[in-house]
């Protein structure tokens, strides 16, 4: 737990996608986070984020052209050993949303994690996908390990709640494919150690251990492991229907399926 004893406030970790609502957070105070961690473009939402992590193929062009020196970038190098910690790319979700997610997990210890603009829903062809206006849809992409969004959400949540870490949902949408409960910024902003246990304490009862401990121990017998993370290069070793019956596991595991508390 990585409370701070002088503002009896939690470590709140702010991570930003690129949904359209992703804009909200600039208006956001920064002193609400520990940290604020942008995914892609998602540095354009406001100046003052402190990492930008981004996949190798990130076009040069789309990357800040100054970073300041409380800033840093996090790549492949540092997120990879990181995400291979809590079993790797394949189980985890081969999109940025969920290695960020992990990447923050592993390297800031957050006691809240935090998404706006990671709802991974899309509106048709032609209407604005991103803030920042068109794009394409990296997790609708035909990917093994992308089979279900809720899945690997669940998961993620599952494994943060172990470390005594929240996800929380600060979107509006009417859909999103992260299962973790939504909380509006003006409930965050007010955050104390005894919201955050009691929420912590909340979040505990939403799992059924049943399915998860039996998705975990197949992770482990498939080993469907690739350490460099690059799991595109070894796909004739990865079972899509296996990937499927984890993902059912994993959905089973929440107790609450998709009706999740909303902290107002």
């Amino acid at each position: 737990m990585c409370l701070s004893a002088k503002f009896n406030m939690p470590n709140i970790v702010l991570i930003i996608g690129s949904a359209p609502n992703a804009i909200t957070a600039s208006e956001w105070r920064k002193s609400t986070f520990r940290n604020i961690v942008a995914i892609n473009n998602a540095w354009k939402v406001r100046g003052d984020w402190d990492y930008l992590i981004h996949p190798e193929d990130f076009p040069v062009a789309n990357r800040p052209q100054a970073v300041s020196a409380k800033q840093k970038i996090i790549t492949s190098d540092e997120y990879v050993p990181i995400q291979n910690s809590y079993g790797g790319f394949v189980y985890a979700g081969g999109t940025m949303a969920f290695t960020a997610a992990y990447w923050a997990l592993g390297a800031l210890k957050p006691d809240i994690l935090a998404f706006i603009g990671c709802d991974m829903v899309y509106p048709s062809t032609g209407i604005a996908t991103h803030f920042y206006g068109t794009g394409a849809a990296d997790p609708l992409r035909d990917d093994i390990t992308l089979q279900s969004l809720e899945a690997k959400s669940t998961r993620l949540f599952y494994l943060a709640a172990q470390q005594q870490c929240l996800c929380l949902n600060l979107s509006t949408a009417d859909q999103s494919r992260m299962v973790f409960p939504r909380v509006s910024i003006e409930a965050l902003e007010q955050f104390k150690q005894q919201d955050y246990q009691q929420h912590t304490e909340l979040v505990s009862q939403m799992f059924d251990l049943t399915p998860i401990e039996l998705a975990m121990q197949r992770e482990q017998a498939y080993a469907f492991y690739v350490e460099s993370g690059r799991y595109w290069e070894n796909l004739e070793a990865i079972c899509a229907a296996k990937l499927s019956d984890l993902d059912g596991l994993w959905l089973n595991g929440l107790v609450s399926g998709h009706s999740v508390p909303i902290y107002k």
